[in-house]
């Protein structure tokens, strides 16, 4: 079983390549797989070292999965070449998500569509993948009717650069900008660039991933993207109304018996998920679950997850395992 990670001297390479051990993936090679400038570099890997090497070096080798995080450009221009020489590809860029020929796929929800044919496998975006995590359940027992969503999106969705502009404003340091406003001690209401109906791509992904992960072109979705001086960890305050009226208690035990959710719900003792203790877990945490008061039918709730993990590496990872385990590289 050979693995190729593309992009792995990235934020999320760099995690991908650390579950591959955490997760005991049944590898038996892997190749570290970045751009022309980084070829020959040394990464720390299973106690000893993996020597940098480039893509069409790693398509030679014909790797049985090869796992990307090196953004859309790259996905577009290799993926095809991957998958002709026999590889699985899955991509955590958003090339390849709304390809119609394409599955988007979080394990948890949807693995089950996945068949040997499929040599590219979109991963979704990161706040897409830990809301549907926490909807999909409910939609099964209640139908979802209309979904508003606000994000609070950490700095490592945006890549390294953004991350040190974060510490260079917290030192009290000038330096690259990634945003366009400074982000310590503020929050942007852009993700991804405007479009011209006034969203961002950012908030149009959450849309339109969404829907098709759950399979239903009909739910009325609304999104609000922000970025926040947080490092690890993107918030959600999610409001969605059903079809069909629910009793709270059920929902509570629908998300708690759900694989990957960890429902933390306990206001009086002021348990709620927040970023600072999602950082570094895999699962989706749920809580400040509660009927909206203004609306029939209608439920808020909280989600939080890991963005490099669960919300890229994590879920990309997962889908390997599940290829693994059905037989279907």
């Amino acid at each position: 079983m050979k693995i190729a990670v593309v992009g792995a001297t990235g934020l999320v390479g760099n995690v991908m390549l650390n579950l591959l051990l955490e997760r005991n993936f049944p590898f038996t090679k892997v190749y570290a797989v970045a751009s022309e400038k980084s070829i020959g570099n040394k990464i720390d890997f299973n106690n000893s070292t993996l020597e940098v090497i480039g893509i069409k070096q790693a398509i030679s080798l014909k790797p049985d999965i090869a796992i990307f995080s090196a953004g859309s450009s790259t996905s577009l221009k290799w993926a095809t070449e991957f998958a002709n020489v026999g590889t699985t590809v899955i991509d955590n860029s958003s090339a390849w998500r709304m390809h119609e020929d394409i599955k988007l796929v979080v394990p948890e929800v949807n693995a089950s569509v996945l068949t040997k044919e499929d040599k590219i496998i979109a991963n979704p975006n990161c706040s897409t993948i830990q809301m549907v995590v926490a909807l999909a359940p409910l939609h099964k027992k209640y139908k979802i009717k209309r979904l508003v969503v606000s994000t609070y999106q950490s700095v490592t969705g945006s890549g390294i650069k953004a991350v040190e502009q974060l510490k260079n404003e917290r030192n009290g340091i000038k330096g690259e900008m990634a945003y366009p406003h400074p982000i310590d001690l503020n929050c942007i209401p852009h993700g991804g660039t405007f479009e011209d109906n006034g969203y961002t791509t950012e908030e149009t992904k959450l849309v339109n991933e969404t829907r098709k992960i759950l399979d239903d072109q009909n739910i009325n979705i609304t999104a609000t993207v922000v970025r926040v001086p947080v490092y690890g960890g993107h918030s959600e305050a999610v409001n969605v109304e059903f079809e069909n009226d629910f009793d709270l208690e059920e929902v509570k035990k629908i998300l708690s018996d759900t694989a990957g959710i960890t429902v933390q719900d306990d206001p009086e003792n002021n348990i709620y998920p927040m970023p600072k203790n999602a950082e570094g877990k895999d699962d989706v945490f749920v809580g400040r679950i509660r009927r909206d008061l203004s609306q029939a039918k209608s439920l808020n709730f909280w989600v939080v997850s890991d963005n490099l993990r669960k919300g890229a590496a994590t879920n990309a990872i997962q889908i390997a395992e599940y290829l693994v385990k059905n037989k279907l590289v």
